[in-house]
């Protein structure tokens, strides 16, 4: 078609659709500008989610300074050396977590969670005051401790402070409150399922407190006692040696002079670690947090503590 002149008519049609379709494409951005600015429409913000006294924003700069992405993935995204951590808060509770990141290279043990229920910080986030009651609220966790308790892992013991730990779980907490929408999606085939389907005719046993699965009349008390700190994860926060870690070291501690918060200075004699190990807050030692150490009053018999308190009096001050 063609107008006076020879000019094509259709030109101003061509030219007026495109500043149309421009047009629209501007509408639908600021659109989409302005409800960018709206609030989240109900999908959970790291803002709102705390552990007891940190949130998921600190959280997640501890997660990204320790480089945790490098072998984990978080929605699918990071490395996949080690196992999506999106949904593990929901999973394992935080009981296991906090028992779990002070010693990264070894699976907890149940007491070991037991211990951490003992904290009320930790027992309000569960929202169960039990090992029982925990097991059946997180099956993950269950699954974790009755396959893996006790045995070492592939991943490092980092250096985390008690407060970098109650960030980590609060960041946990809310990449398992987060709309994933299904991402990333379940493998078809359960990897777990493989492993323990190519141990045929193994048993598995689970786990239980210390006492109740070493049998005390074959061991030594200073060997008994080696194997209940260990089960009950105190070698997440004390040091075989002088060193700190979490709480003070162990070596050369027995029989040593110890200087306390209120300025005071007692012996750590049997009668002292006792009371630290029942009750850690009534004696707390300079220079260290109180409220970090749960209570292990109600685990530890007078048989095991007796074990216990020989261990500790084995170790000398350049124990490794």
């Amino acid at each position: 078609m063609s107008c006076l002149n020879e000019a094509d008519c259709t030109e101003p049609a061509k030219r007026h659709l495109a500043l149309g379709v421009l047009g629209l494409m501007l509408v639908i951005f600021l659109v989409l500008s302005v409800m960018s600015f709206l609030p989240s429409r109900e999908q959970i913000v790291p803002e709102t989610i705390r552990f007891d006294d940190q949130g998921a924003v600190y959280g997640k700069r501890v997660f990204q300074a320790y480089n945790c992405m490098g072998c984990h993935t978080i929605v699918g995204n990071g490395a996949y050396f080690g196992p999506d951590l999106t949904k593990v808060y929901a999973h394992t509770g935080p009981a296991w977590l906090a028992a779990f990141l002070p010693s990264a290279g070894g699976w907890p043990t149940s007491a070991a969670v037991q211990a951490q229920l003992q904290n009320p910080a930790v027992q309000a986030a569960a929202d169960v005051a039990d090992i029982t009651a925990y097991r059946e609220r997180y099956p993950g966790a269950a699954e974790r401790i009755d396959r893996r308790g006790g045995h070492p892992t592939l991943m490092p013991n980092l250096p985390l402070s008690a407060d970098e730990i109650r960030g980590l779980i609060a960041f946990l907490k809310y990449t398992s409150a987060m709309n994933n929408e299904g991402w990333p999606p379940k493998p078809k085939i359960d990897g777990v399922a493989r492993i323990e389907a190519a141990r045929a005719g193994t048993t598995l046993v689970a786990a239980s407190a210390p006492s109740a699965t070493v049998d005390a009349a074959t061991q030594s008390p200073t060997r008994l006692g080696a194997k209940l700190v260990s089960d009950f994860g105190c070698l997440a926060c004390h040091a075989t040696d002088r060193k700190r870690v979490v709480g003070p070291g162990w070596g050369g501690l027995y029989g040593s002079e110890t200087e306390l918060a209120d300025g005071t200075r007692v012996k750590a004699d049997e009668a002292y670690l006792i009371e630290a190990i029942r009750h850690p807050d009534t004696q707390v030692v300079a220079g260290y947090p109180a409220k970090v150490m749960p209570s292990y009053d109600a685990m530890i018999n007078e048989s095991d503590m007796s074990a216990i308190i020989a261990y500790l009096r084995s170790l000398k001050e350049d124990q490794k």
